[in-house]
């Protein structure tokens, strides 16, 4: 087989570029705006109510409002709701906390027919494992130098 040319190429090129379907780039950010802001809010109404019906102080109700919103998105990924609401709002729907419950629990989700241990526990990490390690590597690193350098 004769190998291209480099005007082949690149009209070859030119020709991928021009037929792939365009991204509707504002319309995807106003979504995921709409989306991400919707989740903020009921995390905020979560922690306006654990902090009236606790009488906690805005710092204080933080954990349990971030452990709530955790549990939120392992539900509603569970029910099916949360991957529809991702593909509707991008990252709108993927950067908040519950965007990091969902994949957790999204992996496994599907690898549930292999079992407990090997389908669902295996795979619970596969995506959110890597952000886990690192966040706890870079935890110890930071703490140590907090400790020898910064009193």
């Amino acid at each position: 087989m004769p190998k291209a040319t480099g005007r082949e190429t690149a009209a070859y090129q030119r020709m991928i570029v021009a037929s792939k379907p365009k991204r509707p780039l504002a319309e995807n950010l106003v979504w995921a705006f709409v989306v991400g802001g919707a989740i903020c809010l009921v995390g905020q109404g979560v922690k306006n109510i654990i902090m009236k019906a606790e009488g906690l102080t805005p710092t204080e109700a933080g954990p349990p409002t971030v452990g709530v919103m955790i549990f939120l998105g392992a539900l509603f990924t569970g029910l099916g709701v949360y991957d529809r609401l991702a593909r509707f709002g991008g990252m709108g729907a993927n950067l908040p906390i519950t965007g990091f419950a969902n994949a957790i629990v999204a992996p496994a989700m599907e690898y549930q027919r292999e079992g407990l241990v090997l389908g669902v526990s295996a795979r619970m990490f596969t995506v959110a494992g890597p952000v886990i390690v690192h966040a706890v590597v870079v935890a110890v690193i930071v703490g140590t130098l907090s400790h020898f350098v910064g009193k």
